[in-house]
């Protein structure tokens, strides 16, 4: 199965970004929480960490279809490779 580790290093370090800032927002929010902070700006917060974390999303199913799937001699057999594209189509839809 493909791994992460055969992306191009600009792909990865776009996404281990992405999450870091995702994290520093995840710390921020429990921060807003402990110092008591109004609920509505903590929606907002997390609807942002949300809005975040699907465009990661978006993007590692961009990665996968375009990196991951050009090498199908990775998987076990076309029909899996397949298999595997439509099950991240579908997770990343949830």
């Amino acid at each position: 199965m493909p791994s992460t580790l055969n992306l191009p290093e600009d792909e990865r370090s776009d996404l281990v970004s992405r999450l870091k800032r995702i994290e520093g927002q995840a710390r921020g929010i429990q921060k807003m929480i402990e110092e008591g902070r109004e609920c509505t700006d903590v929606l907002n917060q997390i609807a942002a960490m949300k809005a975040a974390s699907s465009g990661l999303a978006g993007q590692m199913l961009e990665v996968f279809a375009l990196n991951c799937l050009r090498h199908p001699e990775e998987f076990p057999n076309s029909q899996v490779a397949i298999e595997e594209a439509v099950k991240a189509v579908v997770r990343s839809g949830r």
